[in-house]
């Protein structure tokens, strides 16, 4: 049986083309998700299509993908890592 505490997320190390890496929380990710995906409805991967909201989007972006090409050789990378005290 796998260990639930595996799908827990804290933060995001978050990757993106000529930038340095970041790190966000669940929230901060969603925000900048979101703020990408108003701009691109027109431009969506076909499993986002059939969500009708912003929100329902970003956050399945967030749970289902790992990378979104923004055009050609720019990118957003991210990936949920534990931080431990």
């Amino acid at each position: 049986m796998v260990d639930s505490i595996l799908y827990q997320e804290n933060v995001f190390i978050v990757l993106e083309a000529n930038e340095l890496e970041q790190i966000f929380t669940p929230q901060e990710l969603l925000e900048k998700l979101k703020k990408i995906l108003l701009i691109r409805q027109d431009d969506l991967p076909r499993e986002l299509k059939k969500l009708t909201s912003i929100d329902e989007q970003a956050e399945y972006l967030k749970n289902n993908f790992c990378e979104l090409e923004m055009e050609p050789d720019n990118y957003l990378q991210w990936y949920a890592i534990r931080l431990e005290k």
